[in-house]
């Protein structure tokens, strides 16, 4: 299989529970990268409802076992919509990567699951799926993500290192650098956010920041939830969902709050940066968390340095993440680590991924 450039289609579906991104990549797993075509299906809101009342459990039940099959067919719709766009059929695709949706990420138990049937979609579609690309990870003694690290290296070139900042349910960074690579998730993205404005029945998010920016931070409690010991661990590092709550923003306007959940985040980041190898001049933001200018504005002044989206770079923000697991799939096939003592602390490069075969 080396030097062999492989047609993959990635799909991922996020900590913010937006919905499904498929995204055609061509690659050989290593420095041939040629991102294609994407697109996106929102989660229909039972769907949606389903998933979110399952974050948090570690056995299968009646509603797990549902919610798999509807996430699976959701995936299906979002492949075919994709081949059908572009005038393709699963002959033109070597293999799937179907990370499915996180519910539960406990590492420090050795256990995180990411739900959906590998073995339904290879069959429906026709083409090989790689999947469950994390346990391995966390089975080793990883933390099981970040995993798109090892794509963002693929894709940046350059001497002068960079920070590729991923803003989705949870935020984590990439620092990536001539010879290294450190990744590790900064603390919450948008999730709290998101549940704070759903609660005010306001809404999924805070669309470009507005409730945030007429609002004014409450500094005491963005205190308070920065001195979690998360916060001063070193890395490798991660977070689930459901690590942070909103029980310290009871008392607060919707606009004190979005706000001060902003600058939980944004503060979070600017942490991070005690744990580069170097300084860096230029983030790089991926994510949902990209499009909230006041979000963007904040994370600016904060870091001192230039924040732009990915697109200034030319990349796809919104396909980045689905893009990095059709990556990975085809590193899996390759047998080539997904993950690396310096991305997840795993303690040696790990390889992954399950292989699923239709019929």
């Amino acid at each position: 299989m080396t030097n062999r450039v492989f047609t993959a289609i990635g799909l991922m579906s996020g900590t913010s529970l937006d919905g499904v991104d498929a995204a055609l990549i061509r690659t050989d797993g290593e420095s041939v990268v040629d991102p294609g075509p994407w697109v996106s299906i929102p989660y229909p809101d039972d769907l949606r409802a389903a998933i979110r009342a399952l974050l948090g459990v570690t056995s299968r039940g009646k509603a797990v076992d549902e919610a798999v099959r509807s996430l699976t067919k959701h995936h299906i719709q979002v492949v075919n919509k994709l081949l059908k766009e572009n005038t393709l059929n699963n002959s033109n695709i070597d293999i799937i990567g179907f990370h499915g949706h996180t519910i539960t990420h406990r590492p420090e138990d050795r256990f995180t699951w990411q739900i959906g049937d590998a073995a339904m979609l290879a069959q429906a579609l026709g083409v090989e799926v790689v999947a469950d690309f994390r346990g391995a990870d966390v089975a080793a003694g990883g933390q099981g993500a970040p995993f798109a690290p090892l794509y963002h290296r693929a894709l940046c070139h350059g001497d002068e290192p960079v920070a590729v900042l991923n803003i989705g349910g949870v935020a984590n960074v990439s620092w990536v650098g001539d010879d290294a690579l450190v990744a590790f998730d900064t603390g919450p993205g948008n999730a709290l956010i998101d549940d704070w404005v759903a609660r005010h029945d306001r809404g999924r998010f805070d669309a470009d920041g507005l409730f945030a920016r007429a609002g004014t931070a409450n500094g005491a409690i963005v205190t308070r939830m920065l001195a979690a010991p998360y916060f001063q661990a070193p890395p490798p590092k991660s977070l689930d969902r459901q690590d942070f709550d909103l029980a310290a923003l009871q008392n607060l306007t919707l606009e004190d709050g979005a706000a001060t959940l902003t600058e939980v985040t944004v503060e979070a980041v600017a942490g991070a940066r005690a744990h580069f190898p170097a300084p860096v001049s230029r983030w790089l933001v991926t994510g949902g968390g990209r499009h909230n200018g006041f979000l963007m504005g904040r994370l600016a002044a904060r870091l001192g340095a230039t924040v732009e989206p990915v697109e200034a770079v030319g990349w796809q923000g919104d396909a980045l993440e689905a893009q990095a697991f059709g990556f990975l799939a085809v590193r899996s096939l390759r047998g080539l680590p997904l993950s690396l003592p310096a991305t997840t602390g795993v303690p040696a490069p790990q390889i992954g991924g399950r292989l699923f075969k239709p019929g």
